[in-house]
């Protein structure tokens, strides 16, 4: 006889939850930190451009930008671009709503292209079909650290003279084709939010090959001025001498930020190693249950994968996913759903967006939840979450 899920009267598979993220620090991180609470600078300093510079080794881009988060890395990543009232930027809506917010805050509008159902990325087929003479650029996102189909979007926008924004704030350390995420598309933003694979606390950045990109970048960053006497638009008074020349923002990251970054970042091999290890057991698990769909890859990209999603079967469950997600809470398996669709947000409700843009990626939410991934999950949590899903997954079966 099948156990009694926790939800159903039976015993909970832990006595403790188990959370879907969880950031990992050590002793060196901390280290790091005082060392910069102890030295001269805490902000504008030089561990900004140690951190620039990493981020480039990291990358393999020629040039990076430190911001105060991944939101701001988007929106000067936009302002760089140019995108100006009425531009029109194609992007996904699985998604955290800074992908699109970024064309809003510019002045611009974001228009939503479908996924591909298997992989849940943004679908290049899809995107093509959103391209108007008003499109200027297009935020790919790299969702759950699996890079976009990056050849087929940088080829559609090279024949329509548009900018291929990469939102990779969930695929640092993820390759494509052997390149890293973060040197190939136009620009491509990060984000260092704990939840993520490497962590400032906050903090963001944007990188890029280009370099009128990147002075751009750098200009939008801190308000839209510059100490660079090589970029003086006017004569210098003296050395106290600098210009606004653009309006930008206070989108600075602190030297302890980045104190904190560097070090994580030492450890990211580490991590993405540890989180594809998990991935992989999890895969080779739930493969094995028809209840449940794991989400597919391309063979291109070789992913550090920063949430796993898990995708009910409707088919063969008699529980939709709200019972499924509530049936592992019970089990002390707390998971989380990434993401609503951002235009079923009343804000983008009230601009005129309607359901029924987007039918795999709404189908695909109705669907999906997010199940615990992070470096210090022992091999006994990992068994307990795929322990708890398989219960579920066969007391509810249809």
């Amino acid at each position: 006889m099948t156990e009694k899920p926790a939800i159903a009267g039976g015993t909970p598979v832990r006595d403790t939850k188990i959370f879907y993220t969880r950031h990992c620090l050590d002793e060196a991180d901390c280290q790091a930190v005082m060392d910069v609470l102890k030295g001269r600078d805490i902000t504008c300093g030089p561990k900004i451009g140690e951190l620039e510079q990493r981020l480039c080794e990291i990358t393999g881009a020629k040039y990076a930008v430190a911001v105060s988060n991944g939101t701001a890395a988007l929106h000067i990543a936009c302002l760089a671009a140019g995108i100006g009232e009425g531009d029109e930027v194609i992007t996904t809506p699985i998604t955290f709503a800074a992908s699109a917010n970024c064309a809003l805050y510019c002045g611009g509008k974001p228009v939503f292209a479908d996924i591909n159902e298997k992989t849940y990325n943004i679908d290049p087929e899809s995107v093509r079909a959103r391209v108007t003479p008003r499109t200027k650029a297009v935020v790919a996102v790299d969702y759950t650290g699996q890079s976009a189909q990056l050849d087929e979007l940088l080829a559609i926008c090279r024949e329509h003279q548009l900018l291929l924004i990469t939102d990779g704030a969930h695929s640092i350390g993820t390759r494509y084709k052997g390149q890293p995420t973060g040197s190939i598309a136009d620009m491509t933003t990060f984000s260092f939010h704990p939840a993520k694979t490497v962590t400032a606390g906050e903090g963001g950045a944007v990188t890029t090959n280009d370099r009128a990109l990147y002075e751009k970048l750098v200009l939008f960053r801190t308000h839209g001025i510059t100490k660079d006497p090589e970029r003086m638009l006017k004569e210098i008074d003296g050395p106290w001498y600098y210009e606004q020349q653009e309006l930008g923002f206070n989108y600075r990251m602190t030297d302890i930020q980045a104190g904190l970054l560097l070090s994580q970042l030492d450890k990211l091999e580490i991590f993405r190693a540890r989180r594809k290890e998990i991935v992989a057991r999890y895969d080779e698990a739930f493969r094995k249950i028809p209840q449940v769909i794991v989400q597919e890859e391309i063979p291109e990209s070789d992913t550090t994968r920063h949430l796993y999603i898990l995708r009910i079967n409707p088919e063969r469950l008699t529980i939709d996913r709200k019972q499924f997600f509530e049936a592992l809470g019970a089990e002390n398996i707390c998971c989380n759903v990434h993401y609503i669709p951002v235009y079923y947000f009343p804000w983008y409700q009230r601009l005129g967006y309607e359901k029924g843009l987007c039918p795999k990626a709404e189908k695909l939410y109705e669907e999906i939840l997010s199940l615990p991934l992070y470096y210090s999950m022992s091999d006994r949590d990992v068994e307990d979450v795929i322990t708890a899903v398989e219960r579920i997954a066969a007391y509810y079966v249809k």
